[in-house]
């Protein structure tokens, strides 16, 4: 008997996938737990086993193509079977599965999407161009606006058809000021590219909008002076092996900050509020397609050093697109940092299900005023952007004020 492959759902978010990569072709022998296929999903692109030993018969979706989880995906059984049987039978048995859209996609071939599409501007002639009886080639609505300007058609340069004189080369005319032509031999084109959109920045796109359109945000933002921060770093550094980052000590400052308030790591659920007890804080970490947020765990109770390592590891793993699914989940509080990219300081839209998402801006040298006197000091903004169903102005304002302390005197994030 044949077996009927799907596309499987490989994150918790995921609705629908896309085939990087057939590892298989037709025809190919497949045996249990081989590598079929490399699926894209929302959040990254995994390995496909298959489940089953036998010849691949079938592929449901061409590589580069999109289809919903519970699609076919392609066919495994005995050399000689009838496929279009298989896919009729198929038909009528799909899973009567309601939470989740199910499409059968016969194979087809699936035209690749066009990665550019040029206007080319005709190149314009360094003269202006005569027909045979020696006239200038000009629209009669070019015509009629040079004559209303005194612009001699024998100067200007014809970007229409065939060099052709139109409205907009009239309209861009520059005479020299010292008199004669300013003739430009610069020939422009007009380009663009479409990119097919990734299920990375689809879920990204879903996922903030209802957030943001969701949730009221409001926001907070207060100055940090990272004098004694900058001081603490370097001697750690000095000392330990592991290297340790202002990220790292923002992140465990904040750890420490939302064990001491409960209201700012919180979920709002729809029914009920929850008040995570846990610590779970996701790190936003860039790549190409767009955003991921792995979760450094249990982060008030670990070692700077070991934030810092795990950090690290995590962001290897993202730009490999070697991420796994219990590396994202379960966050409880998340931190935006764009400092290292020379920003100042900006505002970030919650992160679902959390209740807050911190921003984080770089260091930047004022002057300050300490013992009444003008000083040079190192600011660090923060803004706290709060789902104002959970969070409060105050609760928002105690848990800064709360991470402030920790983050302006340091040596308190290496004894707790």
């Amino acid at each position: 008997m044949a077996e009927i492959i799907r596309m499987p759902k490989l994150s918790d978010t995921m609705t629908e996938g896309v085939v990087a990569e057939w590892i298989k072709n037709v025809g190919d022998e497949v045996f249990e737990g081989e590598l079929l296929a490399e699926i894209e999903t929302d959040k990254a692109t995994m390995e496909f086993e298959s489940y089953y030993d036998g010849i691949l018969l079938h592929i449901g979706v061409e590589k580069g193509a999109t289809a919903p989880i519970n699609s076919i995906l392609a066919i495994i059984g005995n050399k000689g079977e009838d496929v279009a049987k298989i896919l009729a039978e198929a038909e009528k048995n799909t899973p009567s599965d309601k939470t989740e859209e199910v499409v059968l996609v016969p194979k087809i071939d699936v035209p690749k999407p066009s990665t550019a599409n040029t206007a080319v501007v005709k190149p314009a002639p360094v003269v202006s161009v005569s027909d045979s009886n020696g006239r200038v080639l000009a629209s009669p609505l070019a015509k009629s606006m040079a004559n209303e300007k005194g612009i001699d058609l024998t100067n200007v340069i014809g970007t229409g058809d065939a060099g052709r004189i139109i409205k907009r080369d009239i309209d861009h005319y520059t005479p020299y000021v010292g008199g004669g032509v300013a003739k430009s031999g610069f020939i422009g084109v007009e380009s663009f590219q479409d990119e097919p959109i990734s299920q990375m920045r689809k879920t990204i796109a879903k996922r903030l909008s209802e957030s943001k359109f969701t949730a009221p945000h409001f926001y907070l933002t207060l100055d940090i002076d990272m004098d004694n921060a900058i001081g603490i770093r370097e001697q750690i550094n000095i000392l330990e092996t592991g290297k340790v980052s202002f990220n790292d000590m923002v992140i465990k400052a904040c750890g420490l900050a939302l064990r001491e308030h409960p209201t700012v790591n919180s979920a709002w659920l729809g029914d009920v509020i929850r008040r995570n007890e846990h610590v779970h804080i996701g790190v936003a970490v860039a790549v190409d397609e767009g955003l991921l947020v792995p979760v450094v765990r249990f982060a008030d109770g670990k070692e700077l050093t070991e934030i810092g390592g795990e950090v690290r590891s995590y962001a290897k793993k993202a730009k490999d697109k070697k991420l796994q699914t219990s590396d994202w989940e379960g966050n409880t509080f998340t931190i935006s940092n764009l400092g290292m990219f020379g920003i100042e300081s900006f505002t970030a839209i919650v992160n679902p299900p959390d209740s807050c998402i911190m921003a984080v801006g770089g260091i930047k040298q004022v002057p300050v005023v300490k013992n009444g006197e003008i000083v040079p000091g190192n600011i660090m903004k923060v803004t706290l952007a709060c789902d104002h169903r959970v969070v409060d102005g105050v609760s928002g304002s105690q848990f800064l004020n709360t991470f402030k302390k920790y983050m302006e005197n340091p040596v308190s994030l290496l004894v707790k």
